[in-house]
């Protein structure tokens, strides 16, 4: 029977993708890990691979169409054996379905796609996206995997998927039940607490602002131009209204002394083994300093190291330090992961990865989703001292100024310093103002005492 090939979650919180490009045409063979697609989500553009073998009988929503919602059929493939051809006209039933999607930048349907008024073919129910296992972790399956899964009682929240991105597919399947399966799990109350991204609640529907028309009646005619707002924008907007109206931020500021941190860096990058052509290792930046900093501080303050839900205070076990990265159209939090074990190479050189790869908009979701806390660095723009807003689940940001020199008072005289003002903003639900503070002591016990860092 034909495979319905439906738009993929590609992140447990997609809902909608935009189909940038095909990489296959109807009539092609296509087998398991193939490249079919590029699908754009609002931070990434991101490959789809094929998860079935057969023939494309039927490409649904065209290259371009925007808005595509998450489990919505977009092509079907003829299994070994089948009509093509029959399989293209099951497919033409079920277009409209697809082509109700928004489609700003999508041709107009082929002629042969079935009216709307037209009975369209009955729709398979849609597929979760993933398993969710006893603990909360996600588990994300291809629909025949899960499919056989079910037939064969194997539980996918307790395998490891081999395709992309951790998928379970036919293969992982067939090797379970030839290894002698995994007993399928018994049903279970949902787990008290899940993960802070996992458990939030939408919010509540935003206040508006003034109307576009209301707006533009501002402005003379011609004196202006209409730029849509693109998923990251929209994106960005939407989680940065709804931290501000749900999130009670409050804000503790500190200066700290970099001398000791510049004078460290300067011997850690001159001490960086090059290669044959002359390339270090390594090159440290002050941000990768900071960054490091601020994981060992929540190390050392696990209480900060916080995500608030309605019912219980998530504690981390790791310090996961997002940081905010400016990318055309907006900006990303790409995401060093347990920064507080990692050295001061590894941190740079994974920042310096992730910088490149977020510009191309190249990352995967899990490489920007999460965290427990993000620095934003401002002070190689200029900027003296700024607040940043908290990004949730996260309960902390700490807003990075610029090193400057100042005039300051030690032991009763003046002298003069290279000092660094830097603002952590903290959900009050769950970091109080004296465990604000003592964070960002911490935090500038180590900036002022880089050696720390290092043992």
């Amino acid at each position: 029977m034909p495979i319905n090939i439906t738009m993929p979650a590609l992140s447990p919180t997609m809902e909608e993708g935009n189909l940038a490009k095909w990489l296959v045409k109807e009539g092609d063979k296509i087998k398991s890990g193939d490249v079919i697609a590029e699908i754009e989500t609002d931070k990434a553009t991101m490959e789809v691979e094929a998860v079935d073998e057969g023939t494309v009988a039927k490409i649904v929503v065209p290259a371009g169409t925007e808005g595509v919602k998450v489990n919505a059929l977009i092509a079907v493939l003829a299994g070994e054996g089948e009509d093509v051809s029959a399989a293209a006209l099951g497919a033409a039933a079920a277009a409209p379905a697809a082509a109700a999607a928004p489609a700003a930048a999508a041709p107009a349907p082929k002629a042969e796609t079935a009216p709307a008024q037209s009975a369209p073919a009955a729709q398979p129910a849609p597929v979760a996206p993933a398993a969710l296992s006893t603990d909360g972790h996600r588990t994300f399956a291809s629909p025949l995997a899960r499919r056989l899964a079910k037939e064969s009682g194997i539980d996918l929240a307790a395998l490891v998927g081999s395709g992309p991105h951790g998928r379970v597919i036919k293969k992982d399947i067939e090797a379970a039940v030839a290894g002698g399966g995994v007993a399928k799990a018994a049903p279970a109350a949902a787990p008290a607490s899940q993960p802070a991204a996992a458990v939030q609640a939408p919010a509540a529907a935003a206040p508006k602002g003034m109307s576009e028309d209301a707006v533009l009646k501002l402005f003379e005619p011609g004196s202006y131009e209409l730029v849509p707002h693109d998923g990251m924008r929209k994106t960005i907007a939407k989680r940065l209204q709804e931290s501000k109206q749900t999130v009670p931020h409050f804000y503790v500021t500190v200066d700290c002394e970099l001398d000791a941190l510049l004078a460290l860096r300067t011997q850690l990058n001159d001490a960086a083994q090059k290669s044959k052509d002359g390339v270090p290792a390594y090159k440290l930046s002050v941000n990768d300093m900071v960054i490091k900093a601020l994981a060992l501080a929540l190390r050392d303050v696990p209480d900060a190291n916080v995500s608030w839900t309605d019912n219980n205070m998530v504690k981390h076990k790791h310090a996961d330090v997002g940081v905010a990265v400016s990318i055309p159209g907006g900006l990303i939090t790409p995401i060093i992961r347990s920064a507080e074990l990692k050295t001061l190479s590894a941190i740079s050189n994974e920042m310096k990865d992730y910088g490149k790869r977020a510009k191309e908009r190249k990352l995967k979701p899990e490489e920007y989703q999460g965290g427990t806390t993000a620095v934003s660095n401002m002070g190689m723009m200029g900027v003296k001292n700024f607040s940043a807003v908290i990004n949730p689940p996260h309960a902390t940001i700490l807003a990075v100024g610029a090193g400057e020199q100042r005039v300051i008072v030690k032991k009763g005289e003046m002298a003069i310093a290279t000092m660094m003002s830097v603002t952590l903003s903290t959900d009050h639900r769950c970091v109080d103002g004296a465990l604000g503070a003592e964070l960002l002591a911490a935090f500038k016990g180590y900036i002022e005492n880089p050696m720390g860092m290092l043992v």
